[in-house]
């Protein structure tokens, strides 16, 4: 790539990333918590089938997904198992994720970015409308980024797990991320759906797209839908 490409290629990405920044989508007006369908704990797929057929998907069908799957999905991700604890291992229970869900095609769910509430097995909405586009810009246009029925988005809050472990609580947290995305892949491989880790966006873009806090740290995207 000559020096020309270059510069140009890297000034759309921040310009895109200003853009984005500067102008990022409203808030959608306080709503209640929806509830999401209870979680099954059972299916016809053993643990060993999952993990043997789990593979990324980066191509999607346009098909939209129950909320029941969403329900299935958000309790892999981050939901209650018993007591106050959740499906992924955390250091000292203290849990520093949080789970964001982007929503294009669900049957019974509008189109919008919402918040998980694992304690509750509900989400509450942040913004209304599709924008599926908007998380690929902030991906670095990785189309496969908004071309799910849905995509999770992870955030983490180091200060949760620091206030305790101190430097080293950053180094858990990115554990816990990889521990809740592998529980994704598996359960979107039970319910005949695929998905993909992101690693690659922009940070600022992505928060300011989602409204996360200012202690809060994006840490991955997984667009899920029915492979193709």
């Amino acid at each position: 790539m000559n020096t020309f490409v270059l510069i140009a290629n890297v000034a759309v990405v921040l310009l895109s990333g200003c853009a984005l920044v500067n102008a990022p989508p409203v808030l959608a007006a306080p709503e209640p918590l929806i509830a999401l369908p209870t979680p099954r704990s059972k299916s016809a797929i053993s643990v060993e089938q999952a993990l043997a057929a789990r593979h990324s998907v980066r191509a999607f069908r346009r098909q939209p997904l129950t909320l029941a799957d969403v329900s299935q999905l958000l309790w892999a991700a981050q939901g209650i198992t018993h007591e106050r604890f959740r499906t992924a291992p955390s250091a000292g229970a203290l849990y520093p994720l949080n789970v964001y869900l982007v929503v294009g095609e669900v049957e019974a769910l509008a189109p919008g970015a919402y918040r998980y509430v694992p304690e509750k097995h509900g989400v509450t909405k942040l913004i209304d409308g599709d924008m599926r586009q908007l998380l690929t810009n902030a991906a670095l246009w990785q189309e496969w980024a908004g071309q799910g029925a849905v995509a999770l988005v992870f955030s983490a809050v180091y200060e949760r797990t620091t206030g305790k472990y101190g430097e080293r609580g950053i180094r858990y947290a990115h554990m816990e991320v990889g521990h809740a995305a592998q529980n994704v892949y598996l359960q979107a491989e039970a319910l005949g759906l695929g998905t993909v880790m992101i690693g690659a966006f922009m940070d600022e873009p992505l928060k300011r797209l989602l409204h996360m806090a200012d202690q809060e740290q994006p840490l991955a995207i997984m667009p899920v839908g029915k492979a193709k």
